[in-house]
């Protein structure tokens, strides 16, 4: 699964920790997930999404073969 998330914190003006802080992770995880080595739960990714007022799809895209 590919995704957005380093774009999106770069529009929001965030650092890794500070989103990791907002939804409740380690900032591992998010430098994980933006290194496409961890794919988070539903719930992680709609917090994300909420979080960026976007829809998930914009911030995570299936890739062929997920």
């Amino acid at each position: 699964m590919q995704n957005t998330i380093k774009v999106q914190r770069a529009i929001h003006n965030m650092t890794q920790a500070d989103l990791a802080e907002k939804i409740g992770v380690s900032r591992q995880t998010i430098n994980a997930m933006e290194l496409n080595k961890y794919v988070p739960s539903t719930v992680l990714a709609l917090k994300i999404a909420r979080l960026f007022q976007v829809p998930v799809e914009t911030v995570f895209q299936l890739e062929e073969g997920d």
